[in-house]
């Protein structure tokens, strides 16, 4: 199909739910001309409504979207991942011509995107995937973006991104990720830390409300005074926020009427899968991933809680809430480490060719995990660009030993009370794991060995071995 000269829309979306939408206004508001295309009209109705402004129009007709746009045509998808992502492609591939663009901003997973990348690549379309994060303000005004793939590609969306994105210190949260699937690859890591995040976030609040008896007021003020500090962060600041909200229908506060089960849309899980599969541990994120899978189990806990006993106080002295602070740092700390670990080590399994500094750098605003730790993480590596750890860096280090004493001691004190807090138990044994120069893992694989023949490796001699653990004269 050839574009004729009446086009004159430089970019397009499909999907024009709150996501897309509202990106598109914010390209509008940057001076880019754009139209989206969605099959509902309530979502056009919505589009054309909000951006009156510009005058934007929409189309329920994906022939004519398409023929709308220059040459090449540049279109965004921001749709629900998996099957919605092939269909919208297999829709648009015939109306597409060599040359021409396609984006998915979705969540999908990066082995959907490797897929679709090759298939498009031997049609002569561009494709990349590229993470979006800020949530729908963000999208409005300005979210952390992530895009890796097609080079060639990103070149020609290079300064709408830069336009849009969230800025810090004047620089754009947006940088070229890397080739193949490293884009969503960079997201979905991301997505796994913000879970982390959360989850020691709930923990901190079961401290403070069961563990210690702070009132809602209380837990709020300790929340406000941590986001005035080392621990500023776009979560810890929604989080002070959530205890001043009062509901409506009963004048509470709205925290206390939701009921105790988390949902999740699977990047968390993704992560851990992935890790799993790279052979990089991240505990603490897959702790975060198993607790929203824990609360699900809402009338089997009660049951078992009639059984065993409900949480005791934690008998703690004036300076326990800054033992909690550090806790929080420390584990805060290790959950970003951990996610940048498995970047670091995706990026050789992969070929990902990621710059880990950049990434710390475009996460700095505009995203979800956005804190003020981040400046740390980009400093680390734009002091060794080839850290293989945060841990490594003597920077990060110092922080890390002010904060263990306090560490150990709300771990200790809130298993001794029975209070689960399996994120920031994990940091602390995930650490104490990386420090051990000899860890025990030398009878793990002598029970291989014995059982199954799978050798083992000596300290003193080169090679491989196997012995013969069954000869009863030794």
């Amino acid at each position: 199909m050839n574009n004729d000269n009446k086009a004159k829309f430089a970019f397009g979306m499909v999907g024009l739910g709150t996501m897309g939408r509202n990106l598109l206004l914010n390209m509008a508001d940057n001076g880019f001309a754009v139209t989206g295309y969605d099959k509902s009209e309530k979502m056009l109705q919505f589009f054309e409504e909000e951006g009156k402004e510009h005058n934007l129009k929409g189309f329920a007709d994906i022939n004519q979207f398409v023929e709308s746009l220059q040459s090449p045509r540049t279109i965004i998808l921001l749709v629900p991942a998996g099957a919605i992502v092939d269909s919208v492609i297999t829709e648009l591939q015939p109306l597409l011509d060599e040359g021409d663009i396609i984006i998915d901003s979705g969540n999908s997973h990066f082995t959907d995107t490797s897929r679709r990348s090759l298939e498009l690549k031997d049609k002569g379309i561009h494709f990349f995937g590229m993470g979006i994060s800020g949530g729908e303000e963000g999208a409005r005004f300005g979210p952390s973006m992530m895009p890796g793939g097609d080079k060639q590609a990103y070149a020609v969306v290079k300064d709408m991104l830069e336009a849009v994105s969230a800025k810090v210190n004047g620089d754009p949260c947006v940088t070229y990720i890397g080739p193949g699937a490293s884009g969503h690859f960079v997201k979905m890591t991301h997505n796994g830390i913000e879970y982390a995040i959360m989850q020691l976030l709930a923990e901190a609040y079961e401290i403070l409300k069961n563990g210690l008896n702070c009132n809602n007021q209380q837990i709020q003020q300790v929340f406000e005074s941590w986001n005035n500090g080392r621990l500023q962060s776009f979560l810890m600041e929604i989080t002070k926020d959530v205890f001043l909200f009062k509901d409506v229908k009963t004048g509470n506060l709205l925290v206390d009427e939701i009921k105790d089960e988390a949902k999740s849309k699977g990047t968390g899980k993704w992560t851990s899968q992935v890790a799993m599969d790279v052979e990089t541990p991240i505990p603490t994120i897959d702790a975060a991933v198993s607790s929203r899978n824990l609360s699900k189990l809402k009338s089997l806990r009660v049951e078992l809680e009639e059984v065993y006993g409900p949480s005791t106080k934690i008998e703690a002295n004036e300076d326990f809430i800054n033992d909690l602070e550090e806790a929080f740092y420390f584990a805060m700390a290790t959950a970003y480490a951990q996610g940048m670990h498995l970047l670091w080590q995706a990026s050789k399994q992969f070929e990902y060719e990621l710059n880990l500094a950049e990434i710390a750098k475009i996460w700095r605003g505009g995203c979800i995990i956005r804190a003020t730790f981040l400046e740390d993480i980009y400093q680390a590596y734009i002091t060794n660009p080839d850290l293989q750890h945060l841990y490594g860096d003597a920077g990060i280090q110092a922080k890390i030993k002010q904060s263990i004493k306090g560490t150990r001691n709300v771990v200790s004190s809130s298993i001794n009370a029975g209070i689960a807090i399996p994120a920031l138990a994990s940091a602390l044994t995930y650490f104490d794991t990386l420090k051990t120069g000899r860890m025990p893992s030398n009878l793990t694989q002598a029970q291989r060995d014995f059982f199954g023949a799978h050798t083992f490796e000596r300290i003193d001699s080169e090679g491989v071995f196997h012995a013969n653990w069954n000869d009863k004269n030794l």
